[in-house]
């Protein structure tokens, strides 16, 4: 069984889980977190602190000694709204490279929520009719609406509860008018998708983190309760959150589940979650201890084994994504979904000579179904657009580096061709740009084989016969002499990346 771990720097907190992953299961193995306060002052000046990111390094380092300890086989280390919205976050990623060898992700809004969405449905049965998933960390709070445990709507809000401590709250315990200016400030937040929550009325939400542990065990020892995941009412937290806001720190540091460290920001913490419940006229909350960790062991778990029903379930949300931004910008979809399934059509048949892993067949697909989105913008020059679109638009289940390849795949379908000296290329590695490149062609390939937006070619197959590569096109009736064409105009540049001749018949 492999073992994976998985690392959140998040603007309160730094958390790592480490799991072996079977069939039918992840059983962790090892777990650590330390409270870092990395986002503080990135709420008050747009810069990471040198003394937070010394101390997140310095946690960060004995997260790497665990890893080694344990063997994981691989390592995935997000970060979050802290370093999103941090003006030197490169200088802490260059750091952390250097004190460790790993290399820092990060991640929008939207795709923190979609894999804390993924731990908890991965882990847990939360197939209703309608679900709100909640989490509220130290910049920014992520709202999921799910369904099916298919997610329906997401939404990231600038209400962490670091940033509206830090931003808000200046006394000890606040005064009255900073509550009020806090309050006021989270419902102007909630007002802008207070119509998306209507249908989640009465409904019980689902909350993650850390300040949800908190007020589940605050209120939980209020009422002489001793499990955890009980629901928490609506009322309940209101009164809590009232409660909260008259206590000295050192009376918050007292109640059970909350410490020292948490005492800090639950002040604001529970008036978000208050304000959200009656906002959204819920009926109360339910803390869940699964979250972003389980969701990145969940995606590497997916990737590791294609066949199970998460990485199905995963590749579904994907597609549900590409064909909601294709017909955001206008696409073709009868062309696009054509091209796409001729380009698979060519990664299969060809698979013994360009060598690429299987994940490139999924890159190859999105870029045959987006690589038209420029012309939406203008068509002058819409192979730039296509690529700017792509790769600056957060596509639900792709990370930026793989958003990066799809666009660079989809940039080069026109009059250009992939080269090492294109900017665009640089950024990847050469076996990355190798890779690109084989990818460009076979989509060149079957964009080729549909001239005129016409179907005329219904499947293409592939034989490699020494220095030759034997293109068998099915044509429907009145043949494909354009598309022979069109192809013969690709053998320069089949020569040139497969070092083989390319020929093409009909069928």
């Amino acid at each position: 069984m492999p073992t994976f771990a998985a690392i959140d720097i998040g603007a309160n907190s730094v958390r790592l889980k480490i799991a072996r992953i079977g069939r039918r299961r992840v059983e962790v193995i090892h777990e650590d977190r330390e409270v870092t306060r990395l986002g503080a002052s990135v709420f008050r000046s747009s810069q990471l602190s040198p003394e937070a990111m010394a101390h997140t390094v310095e946690v960060l380092q004995r997260f790497y000694k665990a890893t080694q300890r344990f063997g994981t086989d691989a390592v995935r280390i997000v970060a979050t709204s802290a370093l999103r919205d941090a003006r030197n976050a490169h200088a802490f990623i260059a750091w952390v490279k250097s004190a460790t060898g790993w290399k820092v992700e990060v991640i929008s809004g939207l795709e923190e929520g979609r894999l804390i969405h993924l731990g908890v449905v991965s882990n847990a049965r939360i197939a209703a009719a309608r679900t709100l998933l909640v989490d509220l960390g130290g910049g920014s709070c992520e709202l999921t609406l799910s369904s099916g445990n298919h997610i329906k709507q997401m939404y990231s809000l600038p209400l962490g509860a670091v940033r509206l401590t830090g931003d808000f709250l200046q006394h000890d315990p606040p005064k009255k008018k900073e509550m009020r200016r806090l309050q006021e400030f989270i419902e102007e937040e909630l007002t802008r998708i207070r119509k998306k929550l209507d249908p989640m009325r009465g409904r019980l939400m689902i909350a993650t983190s850390g300040t949800a542990a908190a007020l589940a065990a605050a209120a939980k020892a209020k009422l002489g309760r001793s499990l955890l995941s009980a629901p928490v009412s609506r009322q309940a937290t209101a009164k809590l959150a009232k409660q909260l806001a008259q206590m000295s720190r050192a009376q918050r540091e007292a109640l059970p589940g909350i410490g020292p460290r948490r005492a800090e920001i639950i002040i604001a913490g529970s008036a978000v979650f208050a304000k959200l419940l009656e906002t959204a006229r819920l009926s109360g909350f339910r803390y869940s201890p699964l979250g972003l960790r389980d969701g990145l062991l969940a995606q590497m778990a997916a990737d590791y084994d294609r066949r199970t029903p998460l990485r199905r379930q995963i590749e579904a949300d994907r597609r549900d994504a590409l064909l909601s931004m294709a017909r955001h910008y206008d696409v073709d979809m009868d062309f696009a979904a054509h091209v796409r399934d001729l380009s698979l059509q060519l990664f299969a048949a060809l698979k013994s000579l360009h060598g690429l892993s299987p994940e490139y067949s999924e890159w190859l697909s999105a870029a045959a179904m987006l690589h038209e989105v420029g012309a939406f913008i203008n068509r002058s020059g819409r192979r730039r657009h296509t690529h700017y679109i792509v790769a600056h638009s957060d596509i639900f289940g792709y990370s930026v580096l793989q958003r990066q390849i799809i666009a660079a795949v989809a940039r080069y379908v026109g009059k250009s061709r992939p080269s090492p000296d294109d900017v665009i290329l640089k950024r990847f590695t050469t076996a990355e740009r190798n890779a690109i490149r084989r990818t460009v062609l076979l989509l060149r390939l079957a964009r080729a084989l549909n001239q005129g937006r016409r179907g005329a070619v219904r499947k293409v197959t592939a034989q490699i016969r020494g220095g030759k590569v034997i293109l068998r096109v099915h044509a429907k009736r009145g043949g494909a002499e354009l598309e022979m064409w069109a192809i013969a105009k690709e053998r320069a540049y089949f020569r040139e990346v497969f070092g083989r001749d390319l020929l093409a018949e009909e069928a």
